[in-house]
């Protein structure tokens, strides 16, 4: 029973974090624009009298029905269409049954085993070891996998994968993250155009009071922008990283085979990064390779966490002979790492997915 009450908690949560994130999303368009028109007046000047201001924040209320309706066609439009952006950016092209049956049937036993709608499948034709799940609703959801998974995971070991993006579309994790994309997506943008440009110019104070006044405004402005921008990070990073560790256990449920997980994971560590896949997306993958200190700022918990909770609570074993595969060089203190922390009490490593035991 604890297992099922930590499930639909998560969900539960998560559907409350998708409604909070989109309120955040106006938030803090009305904060950046607010700040964009402090910058334009204090640039540009305001009649005699007047402060940049007061006029900003006149403009502001003026505005403000014109930019709630802006924000919900930005909210609709990332909603429709996220998948096809996705996949724009990742290259992913969508296949059919007879694109790849086997492929497709170890996705359809799968949902068939849980009584779930079978989402499209898409590959991406890169090097890189990774899958990632994208959508809002059961018309949409798609799981995509690269074509160096298919190529270097064997049967069992992508059977894992599909699972583990399938608990992601379960439990409600993917519409959360395309949330967190349209709002980090659509600040950082404004956020880096304002950079670069005041990159290239200066701001100098004036004695004559009128300018002094415009130029604190353009460095207020700057400031909330640069604030705006920075929240709008921190609501991808604040994404609990518990999500992976129920996929991981959602997938050992799933396929029965903790062992296949392991495996998965020690072959992909390392080899995960798909070249020219803006962060927000890789924030979605199966594995989006933290380490050392970009780890504390990683949406993802590290291999040797996901497989020291998969042998400490599903049972899984690590094997003989860890896969190391030639490319995973780069990496090979990777194995002794895991087989460490694996016989390491650390107390508080449980996964998430499992209380204490009592007493």
């Amino acid at each position: 029973m604890a297992e099922a009450f930590g499930l639909y908690t998560h969900q539960r949560n998560n559907r409350i974090r998708s409604n909070v994130l989109i309120a955040g999303l106006f938030l803090l368009v009305y904060v950046m624009t607010w700040g964009l028109l402090l910058i334009a007046f204090g640039y540009g000047g305001v009649p005699y009298g007047r402060s940049a201001f007061g006029e900003a924040s006149r403009i502001f209320r003026s505005w403000f029905p014109l930019i709630t309706a802006g924000t919900m066609l930005w909210v609709f439009i990332g909603f429709r269409v996220n998948v096809a952006l996705i996949g724009a950016v990742t290259g992913a092209k969508g296949i059919a049954r007879e694109d790849n049956p086997k492929l497709y049937r170890m996705l359809e036993n799968l949902c068939i085993s849980r009584g779930l709608t079978m989402p499209k499948l898409a590959i991406v034709e890169n090097d890189a070891l990774n899958a990632f799940a994208s959508g809002v609703n059961d018309k949409q959801f798609t799981v995509t996998v690269t074509s160096g998974l298919l190529a270097q995971l064997n049967d069992a070991e992508v059977e894992a994968v599909l699972a583990h993006e399938l608990t992601h579309i379960r439990n409600g994790d993917v519409k959360l993250m395309v949330v967190a994309v349209v709002i980090a997506g659509v600040i950082s943008f404004i956020g880096e155009l304002v950079f670069r440009g005041f990159g290239r110019s200066r701001i100098r104070f004036s004695s004559n009071d009128s300018k002094k006044g415009n130029a604190i405004a353009v460095v207020v402005g700057i400031a909330v922008i640069a604030i705006s921008w920075l929240l709008a990070v921190l609501i991808r990073l604040s994404l609990s990283r518990s999500r992976e560790y129920l996929a991981d256990a959602g997938a050992v449920e799933l396929t029965k085979n903790p062992d296949a997980m392991i495996s998965a994971l020690l072959k992909i560590a390392g080899r995960a990064d798909i070249d020219g896949v803006p962060s927000g997306v890789m924030d979605m993958c199966f594995e989006n390779d933290p380490d050392d200190f970009a780890d504390l700022f990683s949406t993802h918990p590290s291999v040797t966490k996901r497989v020291q909770a998969l042998v400490e609570t599903a049972g899984g074993r690590m094997p003989a002979m860890p896969p190391h595969p030639p490319k995973i060089a780069e990496r090979p203190d990777l194995p002794s790492m895991v087989e460490a922390s694996v016989h390491h009490d650390m107390g508080a490593a449980r996964g998430p997915w499992q209380r204490p035991p009592a007493g």
